[in-house]
């Protein structure tokens, strides 16, 4: 049966343009030709309003209920979880990379729950085009977290109420890096425009005011708060960062198991039992992020770290059917008797992809980072059509459809994989017995 997820909707926008610098050049960034929506429409005309977003769980937000003890936050934070039903496949945060259409199509092939891109909380508030371009929700796109770098409570809670309606949590970025919201690549390097913000990672050098951005938020919000936080070089002040989150009102704690220094996912393995170290000394649920590149290494993880559920990024960008079972050909294994070819491969995932994109317009750049990302190997075998890819400075649905059958024709196919001992696999809202 083909895929149809439920029409778009879009969050309401009704605020003026800043009139600061940086606003003034985003602006000019995000009109640029290749960052307009895949759509024939005009960037100006008024796009289709939210009519109807799907009410948040009928418990009350962990963190309005701080006034009536810890205990009591606890109980909530997990009673909330479990309303949910305790998603253990989730779509992490990925800087222009996990947009709504991303979403849908990770959904479609597992992902019980999904972040959104990092949003820049002040640029959020201040500039209508950045909101209507960058996050775009529907009412199949749930539970959903949407995250925010900021560092200033005030302009964080003005985003966050714009988009509560549409969440089931308002995450805080208190990890990013060497990365940063898309719009700002064009500008300076993003880890030293990160550094001089004081976003994300950086925070972990201003406890106080980390604090003070997950108080307010939890006090004043009707969904809850959850964070997402690196390590620190020395495990016991990652403790301590983790439990003056959840004193701070924090209902839900994603980990990423390397220090801010680490960023080279593939070289540097994340330390799962840093994690389990932390998710040992809280009482909120836990995510762990990391090292999650098939779905061996869910039932891994899960089982090494105790923790709810697991988050994976750059494994997904290359292959959305990862938490369906689907394993890339280089970590498909050794022996054929282990593994068999899926009726599926990564061109099978682009087209359906585009699709999706023609259904939620989203900038162009985000489009082509996917085409990059998913047929990268094919490129390898076939590099000339990857240079046809980006000779084109202007893509259209049409040319990107052809450029796939252009492969298939010149003989190019990388099947995706499956391991059949995997019949039983992780269930989406369990853990399984055996695998």
């Amino acid at each position: 049966m083909k895929f149809k997820p439920p029409p778009l909707s879009l969050l309401p926008l009704n605020s003026a343009l800043s009139e600061s610098p940086m606003a003034s050049t985003l602006t000019q960034t995000v009109s640029h030709l290749d960052d307009l929506l895949c759509s024939d429409q005009e960037p100006d005309q008024p796009r289709e309003q939210l009519s109807e977003a799907p009410p948040p769980p009928p418990l009350p937000s962990p963190g309005r209920c701080m006034s009536v003890g810890g205990d009591s936050r606890v109980e909530r934070a997990w009673a909330y979880w479990s309303r949910l039903g305790r998603p253990k496949l989730i779509v992490a945060p990925m800087v222009d990379n996990s947009e709504l259409p991303f979403r849908m199509l990770c959904r479609k092939y597992g992902a019980a729950a999904a972040y959104t891109p990092m949003l820049h909380s002040r640029i959020f508030t201040e500039n209508e085009k950045y909101r209507s371009q960058e996050f775009t929700t529907c009412k199949g796109d749930r539970p959903l977290f949407v995250q925010f770098c900021a560092n200033d409570p005030d302009i964080l809670l003005e985003a966050a109420r714009r988009v509560e309606p549409c969440c089931d949590y308002v995450d805080i970025n208190l990890g990013v890096g060497a990365e940063l919201i898309g719009a700002w690549d064009f500008l300076e390097c993003p880890q030293r425009i990160a550094k001089r913000g004081n976003y994300g990672a950086f925070l972990m050098d201003n406890l106080p005011l980390v604090k003070s951005l997950v108080e307010k938020l939890a006090l004043n919000l009707e969904v809850p708060v959850s964070c997402k936080i690196r390590l620190f070089p020395d495990l016991q002040d990652t403790i301590k960062y983790a439990r003056m989150l959840e004193e701070a009102g924090c209902s839900l704690l994603a980990i990423h198991g390397r220090t801010r220094n680490e960023k080279d996912g593939k070289k540097i393995r994340a330390n799962w039992e840093a994690i389990k170290t932390v998710k040992e000394s809280v009482r909120i649920p836990v995510l762990a992020n990391g090292n999650i590149r098939h779905m061996d290494d869910v039932h891994s993880c899960l089982v090494a770290t105790g923790v709810e559920g697991v988050l994976s990024a750059e494994s997904l960008l290359e292959n959305p059917a990862l938490f369906a079972g689907f394993r890339t050909a280089e970590w498909a294994g050794g022996s054929e008797k282990s593994t068999r070819e899926g009726k599926l491969d990564q061109a099978d995932l682009l087209v359906e992809y585009l699709k999706l994109c023609e259904q939620y317009p989203v900038p162009w750049r985000m489009i082509r980072a996917h085409v990059h990302k998913m047929l990268g190997e094919w490129f390898r075998i076939q590099p000339q059509v990857r240079d046809e890819l980006n000779a084109q400075s202007k893509l259209t649905f049409e040319f990107l459809y052809g450029l796939v059958d252009q492969l298939r024709e010149l003989g190019v196919r990388i099947p995706l994989y499956q391991k059949d001992s995997l019949a039983a696999g992780v269930p989406q809202n369990g853990l399984a017995t055996s695998i």
